[in-house]
């Protein structure tokens, strides 16, 4: 059972989310370089997508990792602690969504996020000596142990089912994990990705 409040709150959340959406969808049918549609990973590797959502009692983190078929394999949706800008929040939920993975034991990874700063960061020789330096060390010393990856960086409307699943964490009291399954916050945006696939 959850507080009215919380539900409401929820209620409003999903609401302003479908709007988005409707809002997104309408654009894309006018401007079709504006959108870029997920796409699945080549042959047996596993594409990891993360993302990060601000509130103002923390950050919402989460990791969705599908197959070539764009089944979802596991998926995570977790509250994030306070956060002072979105270059944090976001190296953050990478650096939370790399470890899922490994813990999930994936080891053969593309790894999508949608923030230009924190991937091109992640993929650079040069050190970071910024107070998010660490992060992006620990980013860096767990891909090493990987068999294989590569980092992204897409735009968010390629990235929904990780940002639905982001927003998602406002409500949780403690982390959500799926294995083998969709996860409800996002179900929308996976059929919407995987109606992309079949066009």
């Amino acid at each position: 059972m959850q507080h009215p409040v919380q539900l409401n709150k929820r209620a409003t959340d999903y609401l302003k989310e479908y709007r988005d959406a409707q809002t997104l969808l309408v654009a894309g049918s006018t401007s079709t370089g504006f959108l870029q549609n997920w796409k699945p990973p080549p042959g047996q590797l596993y594409k990891l997508n993360f993302d990060a959502a601000t509130f103002d009692s923390g950050s919402g983190v989460d990791a969705v990792i599908r197959n070539a078929a764009g089944e979802v394999m596991a998926a995570l949706s977790s509250r994030g602690e306070v956060v002072s800008d979105s270059e944090e929040a976001e190296v953050l939920a990478c650096r939370k969504a790399l470890e899922f993975a490994i813990d999930a034991g994936f080891s053969k990874l593309i790894v999508e996020g949608d923030n230009s700063v924190v991937m091109s960061s992640v993929v650079s020789n040069t050190p970071i000596w910024s107070r998010l330096g660490v992060v992006y060390d620990d980013i860096r010393h767990l891909a090493a142990g990987l068999h294989f990856v590569s980092f992204t960086c897409i735009r968010r409307s390629a990235n929904s089912v990780a940002h639905s699943l982001a927003r998602y964490a406002n409500v949780l009291d403690e982390e959500a994990v799926w294995l083998e399954d969709s996860p409800p916050p996002a179900r929308d945006a996976l059929y919407f990705d995987l109606s992309g696939l079949n066009e």
